[in-house]
């Protein structure tokens, strides 16, 4: 399970998840990505099925990256506790995803293997995911546009 090994401050606030990911939005290790399309917390079991279900099927051949961390944690109170006497313990760990956020990647393996895999572990997931390419990414990007002084 993944988890920050030391953090500053261990109970966080919720926040707000508005707008679309500025980073980490571009396939950068491999040739097939699956990318968010909605805002959500993906959990850290989550990430680690998710994981575990895409290296299975391709039976540990080519490589998967996965290119998101919780680092936020998420506390609760016990049940049966009257309000107030503070903020609960920490119980679990969350990575916060924006839509456009590339969450794991697959290097190595056929177009279908690699399909299938990602579609496997979009499963496990907690937000809804598509799988790009790396030839389309390249072909939505818009082109540098060269502007002449004159």
């Amino acid at each position: 399970m993944l988890m920050p090994k030391r953090v500053k401050r261990r109970k966080v606030q919720r926040g707000r998840m508005r707008g679309k990911a500025t980073r980490g939005n571009k396939l950068t290790y491999g040739e097939f990505g699956l990318v968010a399309t909605e805002p959500g917390w993906i959990t850290s079991n989550q990430i680690e099925a998710a994981r575990v279900a895409m290296t299975r099927f391709t039976k540990r051949g080519g490589k998967v990256f996965i290119n998101i961390f919780p680092h936020k944690s998420v506390t609760k109170k016990p049940a049966n506790t009257r309000m107030g006497s503070g903020k609960g313990n920490p119980e679990l760990w969350v990575a916060v995803v924006k839509p456009g956020r590339v969450l794991y990647e697959i290097h190595g393996i056929k177009e279908e293997d690699a399909r299938e895999a990602l579609r496997l572990g979009m499963h496990k997931l907690s937000v809804k995911c598509k799988i790009v390419a790396r030839e389309q990414q390249n072909a939505v990007a818009p082109e540098k546009v060269e502007v002449i002084n004159g």
